[in-house]
């Protein structure tokens, strides 16, 4: 009894240790959880690919180097997250990212979430800040999912809208924001241009025309000031020197822009092989159509192809040419629309771009020169050829050149980026002067430090006609966008205008992860019975006309009693039918199948077999344990 009593007391004095051991074990997790995320909040682990949650070197300089707080206003709309669960998880991206800048940045710059719902303060305050809203329902009630970023002397940033096609670029639109209120003053941008893009005569009858629309898209978020066409020295003011069509340029001129680059000037340029808008004036004095830059270009690494222009059938434009006097639509291979499958999308300067129009475009080319590296922006299908000048030049027969179209099999290159340590095109000094007025203070040459430049094969791409609607309202301008031109152009101006760190950004991978596994899958099984369904769809409608035939028959009066052989034919084809409806039904089951089987197969590893194989495991080491003790017993 007494034996017996003892053992009960320590049966429960374990369980009570056992009680306070596991509640001394809670508390101890719980406390080593407050202090990890008190202490160790900054610290990750990125085991993302391409390190989605890493921040940039660029962008680690730029939030240390705010001098200024900086407050940035996260709107987001919860109703807009339960609608679309898209938005949910891209909110928790940019919001976590977001708290990364404030951590990196020291406190100067403060984060606020805002959710404005309808009719609240905080929509209000969405809607002054130029936020674009998404309706949510047929009320007309809207949802907000953007940015407004203030400084201390009142300047302001916006994002209106975060879409999660621009996910790629969203440190580069993040870091931009947050490196424009440390930085407010607007970048000045030189243009020098042999075409009139700031207004002018451009034909008879040489009436004034306004200046191109892309000017206003430019002047919204940079300074313009025009240059002429003759200096010996770019003025030390200008952040990006935009060159359009440079030809007739002397000597100095081209020493001058030389000198810029390799002091580190930031530089713009759009080169023709000939020019459309091009003014008839000028040709008329005897001045080339095409630009006269490569002696420029060929110290970067790149050249214009001499009386050549890019033609690519799958990028064609459809154009109204007049044949034989009737007025018919035809592909000019001349003109090109570029979509991103033309473009780089890895690169913040196009990956955004959905449609770029450009008209008997240039065709660059790389040369030898060391140092630099040519990563192109945009270039023509496989579908490509290069096109004489005489085909275009005089009147291009648009059909001829359609009917003649020989694709080369291999891309032609229309805009590219150059990057890297270049030599001058001056290698004698600057051009000989006989006044010393003009003489250059220093000489360079080869580069200070790596050069960043653009450059665009096309001229006419700024043009109104190929990229805009310029109507007339109450006196004001409207402009109607029906492609990308501008926005490419403004982007490029404002990647070069950046500092080092917004340079070296680039997209950054989709945080969304295809089923790569599933994707192949299903083209495998496209491709097997894609022409099958095919062929049973045409069946069907072949069918389903020859019994509509006969019904109607038999609803017009013609022959209000169907004679034996049509009822059996009716009959047969309602049969006919329904065997190619089963039939049709089982190809598009055989086209989920294998997809099915994968799906099946996940969920079972998911959901059974890791606990199945965890129960596998905890009972082989109880067993083991068993065993041992067993033995251990025997031995005492």
């Amino acid at each position: 009894m007494t034996s017996g009593f003892m053992k009960w007391l320590e049966n429960r004095e374990r369980s009570r240790l056992a009680a306070g051991g596991l509640a001394l074990a809670v508390v101890l997790l719980l406390a080593f959880n407050i202090f990890a995320n008190a202490t160790f909040q900054s610290l990750r682990l990125d085991l993302t690919e391409g390190k989605l949650f890493t921040l940039s070197q660029g962008t680690l300089n730029v939030l240390r180097a705010i001098d200024e707080p900086i407050k940035v206003r996260l709107y987001y709309t919860k109703l807009l997250g339960e609608r679309s669960p898209q938005h949910a998880t891209y909110f928790e991206r940019v919001r976590e990212l977001l708290e990364q800048y404030a951590d990196v940045s020291g406190g100067k710059l403060r984060l606020e979430l805002l959710d404005p719902e309808p009719f609240t303060d905080a929509e209000d305050s969405a809607v002054a800040a130029g936020l674009q809203g998404a309706p949510l329902n047929n009320a007309g009630d809207l949802g907000y999912f953007g940015l407004a970023a203030t400084n201390s002397t009142d300047d302001r940033a916006v994002i209106p809208f975060f879409t999660p096609e621009r996910e790629t670029f969203l440190e580069y639109d993040l870091t931009k924001v947050v490196y424009t209120l440390a930085n407010p003053e607007r970048k000045v941008v030189g243009v020098m241009s042999r075409v009139p893009i700031e207004g002018g005569a451009t034909r008879p009858p040489f009436t004034p025309s306004p200046r191109w629309a892309v000017m206003d898209q430019i002047n919204e978020f940079f300074e313009i000031q025009s240059l002429p066409n003759e200096l010996r020295e770019i003025p030390q003011d200008i952040d990006i020197l935009m060159l359009v069509h440079p030809k007739g340029l002397n000597d100095y001129t081209l020493y001058a822009i030389d000198q810029f680059v390799l002091g580190g000037g930031r530089v713009l340029v759009f080169v023709d092989a000939s020019a459309d808008v091009e003014p008839t004036t000028r040709q008329q004095l005897g001045l080339p159509r095409h630009s006269e830059f490569n002696r420029i270009l060929k110290t970067w690494g790149l050249q214009l192809t001499a009386g050549k222009f890019a033609g690519d059938l799958e990028a064609a434009r459809r154009v109204n040419i007049t044949v034989g006097g009737k007025m018919t639509v035809a592909d000019y291979v001349a003109w090109l629309s570029l979509t991103p499958r033309n473009l780089d999308t890895g690169d913040v300067v196009t990956g955004d771009i959905r449609l770029l129009n450009l008209a008997t475009a240039g065709i660059l080319a790389k040369t030898d020169a060391p140092g630099t590296t040519v990563s192109p922006l945009a270039f023509t299908g496989l579908k490509s050829m290069a096109i004489g000048a005489e085909k275009i030049l005089l009147q291009p027969d648009v059909v001829g050149m359609f009917r003649d179209f020989k694709p080369g099999g291999k891309p032609l290159m229309l805009a590219a980026r150059v990057k890297g340590d270049v030599k001058t095109a001056f290698p004698d000094g600057p051009p000989k002067t006989d006044d010393k007025t003009g003489a250059p203070a220093k000489h360079l040459s080869q580069s200070e430090k790596p050069v960043n430049l653009i450059v665009i094969a096309d001229v006419d791409m700024l043009h109104d006609r190929y990229w805009v609607d310029v109507r007339n309202i109450g006196g004001q301008r409207l402009l109607i966008p029906f492609a990308n031109n501008a926005d490419f152009v403004v982007n490029a101006l404002d990647n070069l205008s950046g500092s080092e760190a917004l340079i070296g950004l680039r997209g950054r991978a989709d945080s969304r992860r295809p089923f790569h596994r599933v994707q192949a899958i299903r083209r495998d099984a496209e491709r097997q019975f894609r022409t099958k369904e095919k062929a049973l769809l045409v069946k069907l409608d072949d069918v389903s006309s020859n019994l509509q035939k006969l019904e109607r028959r038999s609803g017009t009066g013609q022959d209000l009693i169907l004679s034996a052989k049509d009822k059996a034919a009716i009959d047969g084809f309602r049969n006919e039918m329904i065997v190619v409806r089963k039939e049709l039904r089982g190809v598009q089951r055989a086209l989920r199948k294998d997809i099915d089987q994968l799906d099946a197969w996940l969920k079972f590893l998911n959901i059974a077999a890791i606990p199945l194989l965890l129960g596998i495991g905890t009972i082989i080491l109880t067993v083991v344990s068993r065993i041992r003790r067993k033995g251990r017993a025997v031995v005492d």
